[in-house]
């Protein structure tokens, strides 16, 4: 019989067992510690395992004896006033090691737990550790007259995902997309095409070509600007037309570039799952930021430098640096930008958290525009909480889109893509289905490589290995879900319901894995960290499929087939849950 008490989700019966093992330090005299509580490696040494007794042995007891006691005698203690307290989802505690204390959970809470996970199907997993919050997330950021990069590529599964543990965590999420529709790169770019405007493509033109051509203009003004003197004048010249808005050959230019390249940019978000709430663009924040900047110079924040202005970071922090908010021209650089962005963002939005998702290499820029902005706009510095991650890398490392070898994201989906039609090129499907699953699969592909890394960690992203449907890939996780879907559907016909039961005298390591779930997508939103869940679905795939080689699941007249079922609906449902939270979709068929 399941007993009401295991309703208990797996994070509930962590908590409470931290709790209880706090009493049981305060009851023995010892004052409290901070200690795990962690899953043990091997999972034949239990449920859970902590070494609180190895960190409380340290201590001299406030009573029943003034000396010390070694690690082992301690654990003995503490388990003889767990076993004082009721805890009945704990079939057995043990000592072991040098004084670890592990926990064994009953058979009755696996059971009870694959029923709750069968009950709550899509909730499963969900908390409400930022219930009631409101919290706005910005990512992705590709600048028009500029290629969509593979940087954004990453930048962009990093923020859905992050997006999505917020969400799923009980936060009201908004997503965010800044880009700089005008600066040098547009001023380069422009300077190409009024070079070429006898050949600006036409409306009627494909889209990829146009911006194509963005791209190409973006690449020879860039170089120019780099190798030519007199090319960097006019650019610059150029520049401060784009930011005046007076000549209307260049706003012309401007306004069809600026609007085939956001047009392009929604067609990708498209493929990638990505719907923003808001865009914001430089044009906008930039006044607003000149404002702040010299409001906070009359009061001695910003100074002026050789007919700049700039923010002496390492006057308040000598970790830090001076940085150019106002150039000698009197244009607003990156910096100011991004106070009128994030002012903007506070006053507008009024989130609980700001989130702003770049690459590494923008970190200590990150640091000095939040010191500035923590001056200025100290409200708003708050809520604004910078991640930053690694760089997505190739054989031939680091792609720039300054000069021609830049890998673009449409051409790195594409690439892939083939490569997953080459593979599915004798299933039976028509050719509609095949590209549909294509992009599903190459998706994958690309977002389980990023995604299963630290964030923070630099990708060396392998083509063969992100399209292999075995082993640590995302479209063996797309196709185990498949997998335990066909099961499901075999089941049905042959009118076989998922029953959990409870008289199996062995709970499957595969039980023991899913109930870990909700604690994972707790940890990973906590830590802002997507890759806790990417490794722990490759590991319920992986035992899931190594279980239904060994074990028969639809057998008519076999009293396991429900029970076997009915855990294979639950891996379908914790696989559906943990790939949305990844921002991954999963194929009807593959």
């Amino acid at each position: 019989m399941v007993v009401d008490i295991f309703f208990y989700t797996k994070m509930d019966i962590r908590v409470d067992i931290k709790k209880t093992l706090d009493g049981a330090v305060r009851t023995l005299g010892f004052s409290e510690v901070v200690f795990s509580l962690e899953h043990p490696a091997d999972i034949t040494h239990g449920d859970y395992a902590t070494n609180v007794a190895l960190v409380v042995s340290k201590q001299v007891r406030t009573h029943a004896s003034s000396e010390k006691l070694n690690p082992k005698d301690t654990a003995l203690l503490i388990k003889k006033e767990l076993e004082k307290v009721s805890l009945p989802y704990v079939e057995k505690i043990e000592i072991a090691g040098p004084g670890f204390i592990n926990f064994y959970l009953t058979r009755s809470f696996f059971a009870s737990s694959i029923q709750e996970i069968l009950k709550q199907k899509s909730s499963f997993g969900h908390n409400t550790l930022y219930k009631g919050k409101k919290v706005l997330v910005e990512y992705t950021d590709p600048n028009p007259f500029k290629q969509f990069h593979i940087g954004h590529l990453m930048s962009n599964a990093i923020g859905e995902s992050i997006s999505r543990l917020f969400a799923v965590s009980g936060a009201r999420v908004k997503r965010a997309c800044y880009q700089g529709d005008f600066g040098l790169h547009v001023a380069k770019a422009l300077w190409a095409i009024l070079k070429h405007k006898d050949v600006f493509p036409s409306k009627k033109t494909p889209l990829s070509e146009r911006t194509a051509f963005l791209g190409a203009c973006y690449v020879e003004g860039a170089e120019a600007y780099d190798n030519d003197p007199q090319a960097k004048t006019e650019i610059e010249v150029l520049n401060k037309k784009i930011f005046e808005k007076k000549d209307k050959e260049i706003r012309t230019f401007y306004d069809a570039g600026k609007k085939w390249s956001l047009e392009h940019f929604e067609e990708l978000y498209a493929l990638l799952g990505t719907q923003f709430d808001y865009y914001f663009f430089e044009s906008e924040v930039a006044r607003d930021g000149i404002e702040l900047v010299q409001r906070f110079m009359e009061k001695g924040v910003f100074e002026k430098s050789d007919n700049a202005i700039v923010f002496k970071a390492e006057r308040f922090d000598s970790k830090l640096h001076t940085r150019v908010f106002i150039n000698s021209q009197g244009l607003p650089t990156y910096e100011t930008k991004e106070l009128g962005l994030n002012t903007k963002k506070y006053k507008k939005i009024r989130p609980d958290k700001s989130i702003i998702i770049t690459a590494n290499e923008q970190s200590d820029y990150f640091r000095v525009v939040l010191k500035a902005l923590e001056i200025v706009a100290p409200e708003a510095r708050k809520i604004t909480e910078h991640i930053s991650h690694g760089m997505l890398r190739f054989a031939q490392g680091k792609m720039s889109s300054r000069k021609g070898n830049v890998i673009t994201g449409e051409s790195m989906i594409n690439d892939i893509r083939d490569l997953v039609l080459e593979k599915m090129k004798d299933r039976e499907m028509d050719e509609k289905e095949k590209k549909e699953v294509s992009d599903i699969v190459a998706v994958a592909a690309i977002k389980y490589s990023i995604l299963k890394q630290l964030t923070s960690s630099d990708i060396i992203f392998d083509f063969e290995k992100s399209i292999s449907f075995e082993g640590d890939s995302g479209p063996y996780l797309l196709y185990t879900a498949v997998r335990a879907q066909s099961v499901l559907e075999k089941a049905k016909k042959e009118g076989i319901k998922a029953r959990i039961q409870t008289s199996l005298d062995e709970t499957v390591l595969l039980e023991k894995k899913l109930c870990q779930f909700p604690e994972i997508v707790s940890r990973s939103s906590e830590e802002r960290s997507p890759h806790f869940v990417a490794t722990y679905l490759i590991e319920l795939a992986a035992l899931f499929n190594s279980w239904y080689a060994h074990h028969p699941i639809v057998v008519a007249g076999s009293v396991e087939s429900p029970h076997r079922v009915a855990i294979t609906s639950a891996v379908h449902v914790v696989l559906e849950n943990g790939l949305d939270v990844l921002g991954i979709r999963i194929p009807k068929k593959m």
